[in-house]
């Protein structure tokens, strides 16, 4: 393959890690930074940092999402669930079970792969803009192969993270602990305030997870949410132009947070600032367009962040792959704090 883009979007990254690159900043995770990441592993306890597929519950953080439905697998005449075998065969005394699961890959804990999100950018520099995702791969749509089929899909995809490992030092910054569980719009200024009080530091190959408080807000309400949910806890201020340069300038490789988009939710509507032309979601422009960074949401982090804290630490080891699904552009992920 060959360069696909004459121009690239101003404050992106396109070209450096190879005209072809699909990656993003994952290629900066080496075997020497993986190691780097098990020295924080002290104690060998391990924490699961994702909801069970079934919650938040119901459709009120994104009423274009739904939960898990259970459909049935066939064994002959007979569904293939607490089936026992003499019915097939009755020299045969075992039990066995299948399933199949209809998923919405972004409704629970899930990772935003590239192919997320995209922008509408004059690339090959013909006067055209056309829709584009990271690196500058044309987003093609293709009605004879349906989505699975989309060019930008199948580059980006959950399948092409996966083969990075997803595995990497991850630090944790506490926003909860200063600002509590109300709406929030974090600044660089007020992160920065958060990471110089907890003596957090964030290095080149570092994941960051973002700890809000929605998750333990999610677990307690135990998939009976009500319309207040949309509007609790901190998020990052898409449009402050210093916190977006701090995640450029950081040398972070993906951002996972408990809230619903790490950043102000599209599904809340037009935020006011947003000027007549631009992205709904600029922080996941940043992001997943231009610098390819990974965006997580959705996960469960108030249990390590507690632990954290009573321990002093803001450091450990996380191992994060998502589903190896070729064609999705988000997928569930089970994440694993090591501590």
């Amino acid at each position: 393959m060959t360069k696909r883009w004459k121009h690239r979007p101003e404050g992106s990254n396109w070209g450096e890690f190879g005209d072809d690159d699909q990656r993003g900043r994952m290629n900066m995770v080496t075997a020497e930074l993986r190691l780097r990441a098990l020295q924080e592993v002290k104690t060998g306890e391990l924490f699961v940092l994702s909801h069970p597929l079934t919650l938040p519950g119901g459709n009120v953080l994104n009423p274009n999402r739904y939960p898990p439905q259970f459909h049935p697998v066939m064994r002959g005449e007979h569904v293939y669930f607490n089936l026992a075998s003499n019915l097939v065969d009755p020299r045969f005394t075992d039990v066995g079970s299948d399933e199949a699961i209809m998923l919405y890959s972004q409704y629970s804990t899930h990772w935003d792969t590239f192919a997320h999100k995209g922008a509408v950018f004059d690339a090959d520099g013909d006067g055209v803009a056309e829709k584009v995702s990271y690196n500058g791969f044309r987003i093609v749509d293709d009605e004879d192969r349906g989505l699975h089929g989309q060019l930008g899909a199948r580059a980006l995809g959950a399948a092409v993270m996966a083969e990075t490992g997803m595995q990497a030092r991850a630090v944790m910054i506490d926003l909860r602990h200063h600002y509590g569980d109300e709406r929030t719009l974090v600044t660089y200024e007020m992160l920065e305030h958060v990471m110089r009080e907890d003596n957090v530091s964030v290095e080149r190959g570092d994941i960051v997870c973002l700890h809000t408080g929605l998750g333990a807000l999610i677990r307690e309400a135990d998939g009976k949410l009500d319309q207040s949910i949309r509007t609790a806890c901190s998020v990052l201020d898409g449009y402050d132009p210093r916190l977006l340069e701090w995640i450029a300038d950081s040398g972070l490789v993906a951002i996972a947070a408990d809230n619903l988009a790490v950043e102000r939710s599209s599904t809340l509507g037009v935020d006011p600032r947003m000027g007549h032309h631009g992205p709904a979601l600029p922080l996941h422009e940043h992001c997943l367009v231009k610098l390819g960074i990974h965006l997580g949401e959705l996960w469960y982090l108030s249990e390590l962040a507690g632990w954290l804290r009573q321990k002093n630490r803001n450091r450990f080891l996380l191992t994060a792959p998502p589903l190896r699904m070729p064609g999705a552009a988000g997928s569930p992920v089970t994440p694993i704090a090591t501590v």
